[in-house]
C-alpha cells in the first residue's frame, strides 16, 4: 500500500526536529558524500542550471490530496493494491536473482500463468479485509484498476508479461505533494503503472505533483546475464563484494527501496535499484531533500521496509538478519534501534518473492497505532512494550 496523504499539522516530517543529518552534521555530510561519489551513478559533475520561466505554476491548494512526508504521520489516505488476475513473471535473469533457489522451479514452470488460485482468493479477501479495517479507522482507500496481466506485451528490446498491482509501495513514491512514479527493474513490472494512472490523475487534477522517472528499455545491457548465483553462499559473496544482476547501463529502481524521514530519504543499493537511479532521485529532490545511501549485510537486497523500516520519529526497526553497516551513526544521532522478534511464519509457508520479514513490514496509522499481521503475536507485544496498540 502506499501512503498517500498525513495529517496536517503533525509533525509533517518536514519540520520535525529528528532528522539525523542535522543531528550529526558535518561528519554524516562527510560520510553521505563519500558514499556518492564513490559510485559509478555520481562520477560525472553536475552542471548546474537555472532557467527563468515567466509561465509559472500556481501554487499547490492547500487541500491538495497528496501530502506524505514520513511513514508515521497520521494517516488520512492510502492506496492499496490488489490481487486480482496476478501472474507469475517470466523467469529471467532478473527474477532469478531475487527469488530462492527452490522456488525456481515453479517459476520455470509457471511463468506467465496465473499463480494459483486458491492463493489468489485468500490474498483478495485478505486485502478487502485490511481495507475494511483502514476504513474503520478512518482512512480514505482508493484501489488501482483490474488489469489482466497474463497480455503479452513487447518492446523492441524484450517481450514479457506483466505480473499484479498488488504492491502500489514498490512503484509509487510519495514526497510532499509530489507522487512519483518508479521505472522499475523487472520486465514483468514494466506496465505495472498502467493500474495507477487513474488515480494519479485524479490526484493530479487536484494540485499534485506528478513525476514520472526516466522509463529504462530494460534491455539485455541493463542485467548481469551471467549473474553467477546457484546457492545462499553465492548471494552472500557478491553481495559483500557489491555486485548485483542490475548494472549501471541506465537509471532504474523500485519505489521501495526508499524510505522517508521528513528532509531525510534512506536508500540501499539493491538488486532492482541502481546508483544511476538512486543519483537521478538525489537531483530530482535537492536541494529540498537528503538522499542517503545505507547498507546491510544482506545477500539479497531487494526493497528496504523489511530490512530497516522507520516507524516513528528517532525510531526504527532494524532486521537483526540484515544488520546496517551504517547503524552507530543513527545511534550516535540519538535515534533508538529495535530489534524486531524472529517471525513466527512457518516454513512450509509459499514466500514466492518474499522473506518471513515480512512481519516487520508494517503500517503505521499514527505514532501510536499499527497495523500488523494477525498471526505475527510476538511482535504484536513488542508494540505493545512500546506504548502501541
Amino acid at each position: 500500500m502506499l501512503r498517500v496523504r498525513c495529517l496536517r499539522g503533525g509533525s509533517r516530517g518536514a519540520e520535525a526536529a529528528h532528522y539525523i543529518g542535522s543531528r550529526l552534521g558535518r561528519v554524516f555530510t562527510g560520510w553521505v558524500q563519500r558514499s556518492f561519489w564513490s559510485t559509478q551513478a555520481a562520477t560525472a559533475s553536475q552542471n548546474p542550471c537555472a532557467a527563468d520561466d515567466n509561465k509559472a505554476t500556481s501554487p499547490v491548494p492547500k487541500d491538495c490530496p497528496v501530502c506524505s512526508y514520513n511513514e508515521w504521520d497520521p494517516l488520512e489516505e492510502v492506496i492499496v493494491g490488489r490481487a486480482e488476475n496476478a501472474c507469475v513473471p517470466p523467469f529471467s535473469v532478473e527474477v532469478k536473482a531475487n527469488t530462492y533457489e527452490k522456488y525456481w522451479g515453479f517459476y520455470q514452470k509457471f511463468g506467465g500463468q496465473s499463480f494459483p488460485k486458491d492463493h489468489l482468493k485468500k490474498a483478495i479477501a485478505e486485502i478487502e479485509e485490511m481495507c475494511n479495517i483502514l476504513k474503520r479507522e478512518g482512512v480514505i482507500v482508493k484501489r488501482p484498476d483490474p488489469i489482466d496481466w497474463s497480455v503479452k506485451y513487447k518492446t523492441p528490446d524484450f517481450e514479457s508479461t506483466g505480473m499484479y498491482a498488488a504492491m502500489p509501495r514498490d512503484i509509487l513514491l510519495v514526497v510532499g505533494n509530489e507522487i512519483i512514479e518508479a521505472p522499475m527493474a523487472w520486465r514483468a513490472r514494466f506496465f505495472e503503472y498502467r493500474a495507477y494512472r487513474r488515480i494519479i490523475k485524479d490526484y493530479f487534477n487536484c494540485g499534485a505533483k506528478w513525476t514520472t522517472a526516466p522509463k529504462p528499455t530494460m534491455a539485455d545491457e541493463l542485467y548481469d546475464q551471467d549473474y553467477p548465483i546457484c546457492s545462499v553462499e553465492d548471494r552472500h559473496k557478491l553481495a559483500a563484494q557489491g555486485k548485483f544482476v542490475t548494472t549501471e547501463f541506465e537509471p532504474c529502481f523500485d519505489a521501495a527501496d526508499f524510505i522517508r524521514a521528513g528532509r531525510d530519504i534512506f536508500v540501499q543499493r539493491s538488486q532492482v535499484t541502481n546508483y544511476m537511479g538512486i543519483e537521478w532521485m538525489r537531483r530530482h529532490l535537492a536541494p529540498d531533500y537528503r538522499v542517503h545511501i545505507i547498507s546491510f549485510k544482506d545477500p539479497n537486497p531487494m526493497h528496504i521496509d523489511a530490512t530497516f523500516n522507520i516507524i516513528g520519529p528517532d525510531l526504527v526497526l532494524s532486521n537483526p538478519d540484515r544488520p546496517c553497516h551504517q547503524i552507530e551513526l543513527f545511534k550516535k544521532a540519538g535515534w533508538t534501534v529495535i530489534r524486531p522478534p524472529v517471525p513466527l511464519i512457518p516454513d512450509d509457508h509459499p514466500l514466492w518473492m518474499s522473506s518471513k520479514w515480512l512481519s516487520m513490514n508494517v503500517l503505521m496509522l499514527d505514532e501510536k497505532r499499527v497495523m500488523v499481521d494477525a498471526n505475527e503475536t510476538s511482535i504484536q507485544k513488542m508494540f505493545e512494550n512500546l506504548g502501541m496498540s
